[in-house]
């Protein structure tokens, strides 16, 4: 059964007019992912390329999403500061949205004690589900075993994003949480595997383009006809490894152009995709029968 946020997260592009953000085409674009597979949106997670957006254009962003209306809005709203993830926190609350992602702090290493009290200061400044961000690989600190099981004791923290290419770790996460802490997979690649381990659903990049098919393949698993739904994964593969041939999103914002659903380009010093990139993405998307 998908969890509380449903089968399929969606972490959204944010659209740039030039260097502006674009309000109007971010409210389209959340309207368009809600009519395509997203039970879901992450707004200003790393997809959304929260590291280069201002606080104003994020609460603007959080606002102009949740006037949507049509599904969940969940706020990327944390940062490397505690009081400063803290303001946020309270901002996104106050623009509407649903629910917050909290990723680890960057590139200061907290240790494992400072999670503790940095995630469970951000849930304190929310009545709102608090979803945290276990993502090693691009903030240089891991989440724990011990420190998750800690974190699922405090009361609005009810989930993690586990971006850890860990199948062993989060197997034996799945079978020691408690109840109605949930675990949601944060790389497309390892969807399938994940949801037969135990994750409720993805927080995806592809959803952007297959995000209807990434979501029967859950509905497989979850009925029982794992065959059918490893048939869907391999189909996709070529789709999630051309969403990562360089930075995300740069590749997908190439893709959202191709499929007619142009986001505008990434903002520095995040760069647009280059000719060869833009034909690989075409030529994946074209052998998935999207584009």
């Amino acid at each position: 059964m998908a969890g509380r946020f449903g089968a399929v997260v969606t972490a959204m592009v944010t659209p740039f007019e030039e260097d502006r953000v674009d309000l109007v085409r971010a409210q389209e674009v959340a309207s368009w992912l809600f009519d395509h597979g997203s039970d879901a949106l992450v707004v200003t997670g790393s997809t959304g390329e929260a590291a280069t957006l201002s606080d104003e254009e994020k609460i603007a962003l959080w606002r102009a999403t949740a006037e949507v209306g049509k599904g969940q809005v969940i706020a990327g709203a944390g940062t490397y500061d505690t009081a400063h993830t803290v303001h946020l926190t309270e901002e996104a609350e106050k623009a509407g949205a649903d629910a917050m992602l909290i990723v680890t702090p960057y590139y200061n290493k907290p240790p494992q004690r400072g999670l503790v009290e940095h995630f469970t200061a951000a849930a304190n400044a929310t009545s709102k589900p608090v979803m945290v961000y276990n993502i090693p690989g691009r903030t240089g600190t891991r989440i724990e075993h011990h420190t998750l099981l800690s974190l699922a004791e405090v009361d609005n923290i009810v989930g993690v994003k586990d971006s850890t290419g860990d199948l062993d770790g989060m197997s034996h996460l799945a079978r020691e949480i408690p109840e109605g802490f949930e675990i949601y997979c944060g790389d497309d690649w390892a969807t399938f595997a994940m949801v037969l381990a135990g994750a409720r659903g993805v927080v995806s990049v592809a959803a952007h383009v297959v995000g209807e098919r990434i979501k029967r393949m859950i509905e497989l698993i979850e009925g029982g006809d794992v065959p059918a739904a490893r048939k869907l994964h391999e189909e996709l593969v070529p789709v999630y490894d051309a969403m990562f041939i360089t930075s995300n999103p740069i590749p997908l914002k190439a893709a959202m152009a191709l499929i007619g659903q142009p986001v505008g380009p990434p903002r520095l010093p995040l760069v647009p995709a280059t000719d060869a990139e833009i034909a690989a993405v075409r030529k994946a998307l074209e052998d998935a029968g999207v584009a």
